[in-house]
């Protein structure tokens, strides 16, 4: 019986050719030979071509005899990996064979690796980091054939495992045992502190190479021997030296002098400040620094100097006219054209004369033209909401209203935008025409410039309420007054209260304001698509009661009757064919309202 084990494969179905040795001819020193009759000159020379041809043929033979022994399967015989005869086997049988070996020697490759980097020492669990022997590549490489075919043929060759390791784990194994012996790169950089530039100049990183890493622990690991892996320096692209030239070359010329840049409108300076601002000089991950202008940081830093060559471009508006929307045409505006002007401007910037740059003026259209204002969708009045006030039109409290309504009369807030009170009218000072009125400030009426406007909120609020629109920011008073709806109501204080609402619909929705000399009116225009909105209120709840406060006299103080404090919850009701389609619920807490005296407190 004949026994096959690790070194002797199984039996295929391949026949098996059996090669005898073959003894190549000595050549022997070449003599001159006497010269043969003709007749037998002719039979000698074809007896030395059958003689060369027959050995030829012979040796060809035993060649390819060899070459079949050799290659009587997938990998070569006298292949080896790791130790274990691969040759003479199918890939398969290989593959199989191999795992076995790996199997048995899986105590040994699963033992961590001791591992130096600097001055440190750790273990690293092979598993940790997917060290692995891939097999079916190891297989593959052991059954590719070499450029030597003779030498594969007698000889033997060990093949190295294809071994594969998930580098980015191994990286961040590394990179902890480096710990703080490494540093990290140090960009390099150019900023401007006003018009003087700031440098920092490049310094390398310290740590591992992460590929260079992965060889030498796959080799560590196999071999079993411990392994040193070295720190590198990698330096910045851009040197110090480069730094510095930067700076002499570029950014202390540019901001030395101003830019004139020139139109067919005219010409306006672009000063040092605002160029400082639009001159970057940034580092890729390499470290290598480059100069670049960002022209729209660079138009916001020049402010309103560029209305002097620009045509800012205006909206087509919608009014109310008749009871119907009427479209009014808009107007094409005239903006520089910064596209491409960067390159051209670095150059300039660098040169200490002959500092200007043309550039063109290109049409800009408005955001909102007639054709697209027209199809929004504005066609009917969807709600409505009104509040009352006293004092006529000539107070401060009334004027400001005024003010803020006439302000925000005509905006147009497209299909999934939110419209912003705050955002809208911008800070609302003596500048923007605001006036002194009672105002909540720290729980009492005092005298603030803009009071009334939290009364336009309310409108506005309710306006957009019964329209169905989407509720995006609201705050209601602190204490409950009468002239507004309990809990749905809203006030407003630059820059931290503000009221918000998104219109959440198909279509375009114009705010329309209007008022008399005793009320306010907010109407929404746009296409209606609910039957109904109402409100349906909770009772009040949580009661309190308002105490008497007296205060200091004066043209400061402000009296006041107080109102109970409670809680009360509103739902708004939509309803779309006879149906509620939207519950929503709205709650609120008021503060008692002291009753405010400005005297003395009696003793």
């Amino acid at each position: 019986m004949t026994l096959y084990g690790e070194n002797h494969p199984p039996p295929d179905d391949r026949p098996t050719v059996q090669v005898k040795a073959v003894n190549w001819p000595v050549e022997e020193p070449v003599h001159p030979a006497p010269v043969a009759p003709q007749g037998e000159r002719r039979r000698s020379s074809r007896f030395r071509i059958l003689l060369a041809t027959g050995v030829a043929t012979a040796v060809l033979g035993s060649v390819g005899a060899v070459a079949v022994w050799a290659y009587a399967g997938d990998v070569p015989r006298g292949t080896t990996v790791l130790g274990t005869e691969l040759g003479g086997r199918s890939t398969t049988d290989a593959a199989r064979e191999l795992r076995a070996q790996l199997d048995r020697r899986a105590a040994e490759l699963a033992a961590p690796i001791q591992v130096q980097v600097g001055e440190r020492t750790a273990e690293i669990n092979p598993a940790d980091v997917g060290l692995t022997v891939d097999v079916d590549a190891t297989v593959a490489a052991a059954a590719a054939t070499g450029a030597h075919a003779v030498d594969r043929l007698v000889g033997s060759r060990e093949v190295e495992p294809v071994v594969s390791v998930d580098v980015p784990k191994l990286e961040a194994a590394l990179e902890k045992l480096v710990g703080k012996q490494g540093r990290k790169m140090t960009m390099p950089s150019i900023t401007f502190d006003g018009t003087k530039p700031k440098v920092r100049h490049p310094k390398p990183s310290l740590s591992v190479d992460p590929e260079h890493s992965a060889e030498v622990v796959k080799a560590g690991w196999l071999s079993g021997q411990p392994v040193t892996v070295p720190l590198v320096e990698n330096h910045p692209a851009t040197s110090a030296e480069e730094v510095d030239r930067m700076v002499a070359e570029l950014a202390k010329p540019a901001v030395a002098a101003p830019v004139k840049l020139s139109t067919d409108r005219g010409s306006v300076d672009i000063p040092p400040q605002a160029i400082a601002k639009g001159l970057r000089f940034k580092a890729d991950k390499t470290g290598k620094l480059t100069p670049t202008v960002d022209m729209k940081q660079l138009r916001t830093a020049m402010g309103d100097r560029l209305n002097k060559v620009e045509v800012a471009p205006k909206d087509a508006t919608m009014t109310i006219s008749g009871g119907k929307p009427k479209v009014a045409d808009g107007r094409v505006g005239q903006q520089v054209d910064i596209s491409g002007l960067g390159d051209d401007l670095l150059e300039v910037l660098s040169r200490t004369e002959d500092r200007t740059l043309d550039a063109k003026l290109k049409p800009v259209q408005p955001k909102l033209t007639a054709e697209k204002l027209g199809g929004l969708g504005i066609k009917e009045k969807v709600s409505s909401f009104t509040t009352n006030f006293t004092g006529g039109l000539s107070s401060a409290r009334s004027q400001n209203i005024v003010t803020i309504a006439e302000k925000v009369d005509g905006t147009v807030v497209l299909p999934g935008e939110t419209f912003s009170l705050n955002g809208h009218t911008g800070e609302r000072g003596y500048a923007q025409g605001y006036r002194d009125a009672p105002v909540i400030l720290g729980g009492k009426l005092v005298p603030g410039v803009g009071g009334g406007t939290s009364q336009f909120t309310t409108t506005l609020f309710n306006a957009t309420y019964y329209a169905g629109l989407e509720d995006v920011e609201h705050k209601p008073h602190s204490y409950y007054f009468s002239r507004y709806p309990a809990v749905i109501e809203s006030t407003i204080f630059w820059p931290n209260l503000d009221f918000k609402f998104r219109n959440n619909t198909d279509y375009g929705v114009l705010i329309d304001t209007s008022y008399t000399g005793s009320s306010i009116t907010v109407s929404i225009w746009s296409t209606k698509i609910w039957d109904s909105v109402k409100t349906e209120y909770g009772p009040r709840r949580n009661i309190t009661s308002s105490k008497t406060v007296y205060l200091e006299p004066g043209p400061s103080c402000i009296p006041a009757n107080g109102s109970q404090g409670f809680t009360q919850d509103a739902f708004r009701v939509i309803k779309k064919d006879g149906k509620v389609v939207k519950r929503e619920k709205f709650s609120w807490t008021y503060d008692a309202e002291p009753r405010f005296i400005c005297a003395k407190e009696p003793s």
